[in-house]
């Protein structure tokens, strides 16, 4: 009798393990306007998906200043609608706070919103843009991201939203700023075989790839009329450039020989603030890494 029980409790400990390993990665990716998750991380995203795991993405504002000639509700309303399209797109979740666009701040109400959205999705990394940027949404998401990312797991914060048990892993998106201190690649993805995936979500998002982006750019007059045409200007536009030290990046998960041919890819920082992951424990969360 007691070998039996012994074999049940064995039984049902090793079920448990299965499940746990079973269970698909939850990530929430973080950015202060309706395409900046999609634009610096749509790929990883996109693998993310296609291994089983679960994505959202979140916008912090709506969107609601981001055109030439559009603008306040209506506006917000396009880019929701733009954002539900990549959802169906790139198979993530995606969800667009209601704060104003260009007057985000780093105020506690929005910082309890973002809390609140890390535990209901239980994540295990949250993705957010660094606080340095040339703008004040991007920058302040970031601060937001950070002054959130201990209190995921105090009960008495957010108490209407149980608190995680254990803290993510958080990371940064990838930039090109250098003051104060320039972007560290301590993770880089080989995005090559779903990029064309990522420019089909970036694609989704009309009236910012074809409309307020290259009129503030000054590059209007690029865009091409025809959908191909359009989808591969874009590809052209967005694709990325793999600076050196995101290369060196990709030879560290990858291998050289690998990492060779690796046309685009997409990079992270691990933030101080989460939880600091070993290298095994960011195989774990990336488990594309080096395939």
């Amino acid at each position: 009798m007691k070998s039996s029980f012994i074999a049940i409790l064995f039984c049902l400990f090793a079920v448990s393990i299965v499940e746990a390993q079973e269970r698909p990665l939850k990530i929430i990716m973080i950015g202060a306007h309706p395409d900046d998750c999609d634009i610096k991380s749509g790929g990883t995203a996109s693998l993310f998906v296609e291994m089983g795991h679960q994505v959202k993405f979140v916008s912090v504002t709506n969107g609601d200043a981001g055109h030439m000639e559009e603008g306040g509700g209506m506006l917000a309303k396009r880019r929701i609608a733009e954002t539900q399209e990549v959802a169906k797109r790139l198979g993530v979740t995606y969800d667009v706070l209601d704060n104003h666009d260009g007057e985000l701040l780093p105020t506690l109400e929005i910082r309890l919103q973002l809390i609140r959205k890390i535990r209901e999705w239980d994540a295990d990394v949250v993705i957010a843009p660094r606080p340095n940027d040339y703008h004040p949404d991007h920058r302040y998401t970031g601060v937001l991201v950070q002054d959130a990312a201990y209190m995921v797991g105090v009960p008495n914060v957010a108490a209407d939203t149980p608190p995680l048990n254990k803290n993510p892993v958080f990371l940064y998106f990838q930039d090109h700023f250098q003051k104060p201190n320039p972007f560290e690649p301590h993770i880089a993805i080989d995005i090559t075989p779903v990029i064309d995936k990522k420019i089909h979500g970036l694609d989704a998002h009309e009236s910012q790839f074809y409309e307020w982006l290259p009129w503030i750019g000054g590059y209007a007059d690029e865009v091409p009329e025809g959908k191909e045409e359009r989808i591969a200007w874009l590809k052209e536009k967005r694709g990325g450039r793999i600076n050196a030290s995101v290369r060196e990046s990709l030879v560290k998960w990858y291998g050289a020989n690998k990492a060779a041919q690796v046309k685009y890819a997409e990079a992270f920082e691990v933030c101080e603030y989460g939880t600091q992951p070993s290298e095994e424990e960011l195989k774990r969360l990336f488990p594309m890494l080096g395939k």
